[in-house]
């Protein structure tokens, strides 16, 4: 296995660790336990930075594929797959905590599904669908949307009238759907559906 696909496979093996820490009483930690009251009141920062650090291993692994020559059939596969979960579960969480609305995590899942669905499909032929432009894009304001939410919108508090977060979120969820569609038409046509 290649270093591009290691650091793609440690990216989901963040994904644990971020739910560790999300939560606001962590269930692996006792009232006892001397770092209750500093994961208690921290949680849910080192929750954020090992949900960016998790994201940016995403341009790293790409960044060392193309550079080192390491594309494969496995890294097209399992980095948007790593992706999805990163975010798949970053969502789920919010909705339990009630930082998200469920429509917006059940639209930007769904779509990861259909998406998922037709590079199974495509991959049962030989043909590997890899993330187009659209679908990176897609990516980075859902991150950064998830990060703003994460952090109660705190770098944009001086802005009173509007919820910068909310904006994101939303605009986030509007990319997905048309990544979605754009992806869906621009691949349905390589691969037999019958």
């Amino acid at each position: 296995m290649n270093l591009a696909n290691r650091i793609t496979i440690a990216r989901m093996l963040l994904i644990p660790v971020f739910i560790l820490f999300f939560a606001e009483y962590p269930l692996w930690l006792t009232e006892n336990s001397r770092f209750f009251g500093f994961i208690h009141a921290y949680g849910i920062y080192i929750a954020l930075g090992v949900f960016i650090l998790a994201s940016a291993t995403d341009k790293l692994d790409g960044y060392i594929a193309r550079k080192m020559n390491q594309i494969t059939n496995l890294g097209k596969l399992l980095d948007p797959l790593a992706d999805k979960l990163l975010i798949s579960v970053a969502l789920i969480m919010m909705v339990q905590t009630g930082m998200v609305a469920t429509w917006i995590a059940v639209a930007i899942i769904a779509r990861e599904f259909v998406i998922t669905g037709l590079r199974m499909v495509a991959s049962e032929q030989g043909i590997a669908l890899s993330a187009d432009r659209l679908g990176k894009l897609k990516m980075v304001l859902q991150v950064t949307a998830i990060a703003a939410v994460l952090l109660d919108n705190a770098p944009f508090t001086f802005i009173r009238m509007v919820q910068v977060d909310e904006l994101l979120m939303l605009a986030a969820v509007a990319l997905t759907i048309y990544s979605g569609i754009h992806y869906l038409l621009n691949n349905v046509k390589l691969i037999k559906l019958s």
